[in-house]
């Protein structure tokens, strides 16, 4: 009977905060006012009209769910805090270097610049494709797995993981459909504001546990800020492709770059991204790896399951079911936010230049925010047997990152070059990362005993040193191609140059 108690108080504040969260939202997109006109800017930009506060709000929840404090806490090591204080780094890139562009160059999609720098649309559908599929494939269903995982192991059920990922996928269809960009945004910004107080809350309360001690009985490499070479981090990996990495997921990455184009002004936007940079570098690092170890401590390696078990056994049941809601609502708004990037690159990439003027984009979004939200839900079982769901997104991740990450750098950096040379700088990129990470090496060895992973593959290098690699040769590969087979001589022109030629 006291089971069935704290079960149903973690139930009812679960459902009490959820709605009054969907309420705060309404009433605050009502207020904000804009058309709804169907365009293109209203649904994917928010019109152009949220304040840097939803700006910083929206960037750091798109970011910050629980594949972040479900997975770096599941690695159990304090190493894993340097993706996060790294990403400070990006987040300044974007605002002085690339919300300036992107503003100038009215785009709605990043994918658009590459194709005013290029003059060419192939590039264009091509990245896009890229971005959508991988929307569709890892992303959207791994949001919802971690989701899903968090709550089933916070409130001690034995449920299918589908009865959790179901209803928050439908929901965040919902905001998507009924609200558009700036309705995720609002949202984002609500749930974020809990999500992170209550996450500080049980750092503390999590300290509190093990006597503020996490060095005693925790061995050396789990409490190291510097990684060896055979680590998960190794520390020179800070300096080379760590940055880069950086620079891709906040700077050219649609799911996040769409966040700070939704400011009337480039001067908002950037206030906006230097707020999330802030929260970035002072809150993120600690909540993503500290109830880890912790858990660790007093649970022994225990892997994804790590957080959702902390929090269980540090707050009250009342507080716990507002947590899960909290976490509920940033699973449901960074699923939206990834809905709403997928929904525009798909209208503006595809629907509107090979099938037919989009005349009314949130009649199209409704659609396609259903079809995607259908195949979100069938795939949140294909995450199941992995072992690592962060490690398992990095690698994936860099699949596609430094290779279109190379395209931007050809077209930014340079004038001159044929956006086929372009594509096939990106296609060798995918190729050798492929061959490399999945048929050369199997990256996921565990320690023995441990929860953390090897990353170490051909030629002794780490998995971040062979993104850079991947980006230099696939840049190299682009400008070789451009002069051999399209004849064409490249020439250096920086990321301020506004034309092609």
């Amino acid at each position: 009977m006291p089971e069935v108690m704290v079960q149903g108080s973690q139930v009812a504040v679960f459902t009490a905060i959820t709605a009054l969260i969907g309420l705060a939202t309404w009433w605050k997109v009502r207020s904000i006012g804009g058309s709804h006109d169907g365009s293109g800017k209203e649904v994917f930009l928010a019109g152009g009209g949220l304040t840097w506060l939803y700006v910083a709000g929206s960037i750091t929840l798109t970011n910050l769910s629980t594949e972040q404090l479900v997975g770096m806490n599941g690695n159990q090591m304090l190493l894993l805090a340097w993706w996060e204080i790294s990403g400070f780094v990006g987040l300044m890139i974007l605002a002085f270097i690339f919300v300036p562009i992107y503003y100038r160059q009215g785009c709605t999609t990043v994918t658009e610049l590459l194709e005013r720098r290029y003059e060419g649309g192939s590039i264009r559908t091509v990245i896009s494709a890229i971005f959508l599929l991988g929307n569709i494939l890892i992303y959207l269903p791994a949001a919802l797995y971690s989701g899903s995982l968090f709550l089933k192991s916070m409130f001690g059920v034995d449920w299918p993981l589908l009865w959790f990922a179901a209803p928050m996928a439908i929901i965040a269809a919902i905001y998507t459909i009924t609200g558009g960009l700036k309705a995720v945004a609002v949202m984002d910004t609500f749930s974020g504001i809990g999500v992170l107080a209550v996450a500080m809350l049980v750092v503390i309360l999590a300290l509190n546990a093990v006597d503020f001690d996490l060095v005693s009985g925790v061995p050396a490499e789990r409490i190291s800020m510097v990684g060896d070479t055979d680590s998960p981090i190794p520390f020179h990996t800070l300096f080379t492709g760590m940055l880069f990495i950086q620079i891709f997921y906040w700077s050219t990455n649609q799911n996040i770059t769409q966040k700070a184009m939704t400011a009337p002004t480039i001067r908002e936007a950037q206030k906006g991204v230097m707020a999330a940079a802030v929260v970035r570098i002072l809150i993120i690092p600690v909540i993503v790896v500290v109830p880890g170890v912790v858990g660790y401590k007093l649970f022994g390696p225990m892997g994804d399951a790590s957080y959702g078990r902390v929090v269980a056994h540090v707050l009250p049941p009342w507080m716990s079911g507002a947590f899960a809601a909290l976490m509920a609502a940033a699973v449901i708004a960074h699923t939206s936010a990834i809905l709403n990037s997928s929904v525009a690159l798909y209208a503006i990439d595809f629907h509107d230049k090979f099938i037919r003027s989009v005349k009314s984009h949130w009649k199209l979004a409704a659609w396609t925010s259903a079809v995607l939200t259908v195949t979100s839900i069938l795939l949140v079982p294909a995450f199941e047997n992995a072992k690592s769901i962060i490690n398992l997104l990095q690698e994936l991740n860099g699949l596609s990152s430094m290779p279109v990450l190379s395209a931007f750098i050809a077209g930014l950096l340079f004038a001159n070059v044929d956006a086929r040379a372009a594509i096939i700088g990106l296609v060798f990129g995918v190729a050798s990362y492929a061959l490399h990470t999945f048929v050369l090496y199997k990256p996921d060895m565990l320690y023995p005993g441990e929860t953390f992973y090897q990353h170490i593959g051909w030629g002794g290098l780490h998995y971040i040193d062979v993104m850079l690699v991947v980006l230099v040769a696939s840049v190299i590969v682009a400008l070789t191609s451009n002069r051999v087979i399209f004849g064409n001589v490249a020439r250096y022109v920086g990321p301020g140059a506004r034309r092609h030629g």
